[in-house]
């Protein structure tokens, strides 16, 4: 009979387009060594600053449809006219290691994951208010207004999902909601399941009243 493996978790992470998302997961990601974040397929045009295979996997409308084709992807949605895919062996691959994976994904997506990975774990991050959704969205800077306006109605779209997730985190103070963030992570590495897995051999010396375990 094989050993258990102690697989990673996969944290669903979404929020409407101006709520921090983005940058939580990177602060996230620098203060937890163990989290990675899977990047996605698009075919959304690269932005200023963005690197391919970093930011994202950059490919062609005809490429992303024929990984389609292929049941490449884990979960894709068209998103304002563009597509996005999270690579399913890399998400597979990477738990089977013990890591534990972030997905930033819409609403959408989410349902296609946990249909496929019930286990997963679904935070959603909201803004603190309607008007300061708008003030961050205008304060990027990179979207005309019609745009700006089309966001806002889809963050409204998206926030009524909300529930559907296993937590939610308003981001008010950013470094209250990063906290709040981890200490998911940090509960659910707790889990009896994980920690069966990682202590099975303290526990069954604890059980057995052994003395010859050694950490």
């Amino acid at each position: 009979m094989s050993e258990p493996v102690d697989k990673g978790t996969l944290f669903v992470i979404s929020a409407p387009s101006g709520a921090g998302k983005t940058s939580l997961v990177a602060a996230m990601l620098e203060r937890d060594p163990i989290l990675c974040v899977s990047v996605s397929h698009t075919t959304r045009p690269m932005r200023p600053g963005e690197q391919d295979g970093v930011n994202y996997h950059f490919v062609e409308r005809e490429t992303f449809q024929s990984m389609i084709g292929q049941d490449d992807f884990l979960e894709h949605a068209e998103v304002f006219g563009n597509f996005y895919g999270t690579s399913q062996r890399w998400v597979e691959e990477t738990l089977s290691q013990g890591k534990d994976v972030i997905l930033e994904i819409d609403w959408q997506g989410a349902v296609q994951v946990r249909r496929l990975i019930p286990n997963c774990v679904g935070i959603f991050i909201v803004p603190p208010s309607p008007e300061s959704l708008r003030a961050r969205l205008t304060g990027r800077g990179q979207d005309a207004d019609d745009v700006i306006e089309r966001r806002l109605r889809e963050a409204a779209e998206e926030c009524s999902h909300a529930l559907e997730f296993d937590y939610l985190v308003v981001n008010d103070q950013f470094d209250v909601a990063l906290e709040e963030l981890l200490s998911i992570v940090r509960t659910q590495r707790l889990s009896v399941e994980r920690q069966e897995v990682r202590h099975a051999d303290l526990l069954a010396a604890l059980v057995s009243g052994g003395t010859a375990y050694t950490n």
